[in-house]
Formats: structure tokens, C-alpha cells, sequence
């Protein structure tokens, strides 16, 4: 027993003369390592903890996001709506993008040009508004896949129609059934969203749809007549 106390005093000793022997600015040096290593741990600490609970937000806004757009309305989901306007925005710039270079009608060139331009910007828009709503449109609805299908079906019968009188007709015709059927379910899908932003974006693209329909039935009537 008392072997063991004195080796215990000799290692006190020891570490006392070891700690001694270092000088003012190597036990400085020490301290200072130690605080600089002990600051690093608390910063990734706090930093951590923000991380997880940014995307602990996140995800819950996604979560209330997904929530609401499973949630159908008058046959509608926030989803289905982008999907929807997504879909009539890309068919009519492919059509009127064909328009724009095979119509021999310059009012109808004109009117191509114009929805070329109109419904890209409209796209931009609501794709911006999906975004910032975390909604990914639904392009597997069946009102997205109707406006689809239309849309290459004509892409392709105008293509293979010869340019003249007739095709230029055609292409009108297009465009007062195809404002007129995007126009009525608009109008339906603004009344059946609860989300303000979107509903707002709705009637924004129903006046513009408006206007190209009522431009396209005064080229009919006035430039067009057989």
C-alpha cells in the first residue's frame, strides 16, 4: 500500500515538473488550440441544428402542399390545374410557332406571332408559381392529356396540309374551339382552387385567353371570308 502512494506521489510529481517546464507561450499556445477546437465544435453544432430544422420546415410545407393538391375539387387538384394550363400553353406555341411560318395571311402570320409570344410568357408565369408553391403539375390528369393529344393531332394536320387559303382557315377554326374549350375550364378550375395566388394567376390567363378568342373569331369574320 504504501509502494503504491509513493509511486502515486513520483507521477503527481511528474505531470507538476512536465506543466513547470512548459513555458508562458507554449501553455498559451495549448489554451488557445483548445478554445479555437472547442468554438469549431459549438459553431458545427449550431449549424447542424438550423440545417435539420430548415429541413424539418421544409419538408412539412411540402407535406401541406401535397396535402392540398391530392385534395380534388369540382374534379380539379392545384396539380391538375398547372398540369392543365402547362399543357394548352405548350400546344398552342407549337401550332401558332408553325402558324407564324406557313400562314400566307398576314393578319393570321400576325395573330400566330402573338400567341407564340402571349402563351411562352403565360408558361414562364405559371411555372414560376409552381415553384414557389412546391406543386408539381399533374400531366398524367385526363384533361392534360386531352389538351395533349389535341394539340399534336393538329400539329400534325397542318403540317401535312399544303399553306394556303384553306390552312390558314384551319388554324383559326383551331383557335376559336381550342380558346373556347381552355376558356370553359379555366373559369371552372378558378372557382374550385382555394389557393389565392393561384386562383389569381387563373383569372390573369382567362383574360388572355379571352382576347386571342375574340381576336381570332374577328379574323374569321373579317380577313378570312370566303
Amino acid at each position: 500500500m504504501k509502494s503504491e502512494t509513493n509511486g502515486l506521489m513520483r507521477g503527481t510529481a511528474a505531470v507538476v515538473l512536465t506543466l513547470c517546464a512548459c513555458s508562458p507561450r507554449d501553455r498559451a499556445a495549448v489554451d488557445s488550440t483548445a478554445d479555437t477546437a472547442a468554438n469549431r465544435v459549438a459553431a458545427a453544432a449550431d449549424s447542424g441544428a438550423r440545417r435539420v430544422g430548415a429541413a424539418v420546415d421544409t419538408a412539412a410545407r411540402r407535406v401541406e402542399s401535397a396535402a392540398g393538391s391530392v385534395l380534388k375539387r369540382g374534379g380539379w387538384t392545384d396539380a391538375s390545374i398547372l398540369g392543365f394550363v402547362g399543357a394548352a400553353n405548350a400546344g398552342e406555341v407549337r401550332e401558332s410557332q408553325l402558324a407564324a411560318k406557313k400562314a400566307t395571311n398576314p393578319a393570321v402570320k400576325k395573330y400566330a406571332q402573338q400567341l407564340v409570344t402571349e402563351h411562352r410568357a403565360l408558361a414562364n408565369e405559371m411555372k414560376s408559381l409552381a415553384a414557389k408553391l412546391s406543386v408539381t403539375p399533374d400531366t398524367a390528369d385526363g384533361d392534360v392529356h386531352d389538351v395533349m393529344e389535341n394539340a399534336r393531332d393538329q400539329v400534325k394536320d397542318l403540317t401535312d396540309m399544303p399553306a394556303g387559303a384553306d390552312w390558314d382557315k384551319k388554324y383559326i377554326d383551331n383557335q376559336i374551339d381550342d380558346h373556347k374549350d381552355v376558356l370553359d375550364k379555366l373559369q371552372d378550375a378558378a372557382k374550385n382552387t382555394t389557393n389565392p395566388e393561384l386562383r389569381a394567376a387563373i383569372e390573369k390567363a382567362t383574360g388572355k385567353v379571352q382576347e386571342h378568342l375574340t381576336k381570332a373569331q374577328s379574323i374569321k369574320e373579317n380577313e378570312l371570308k370566303s
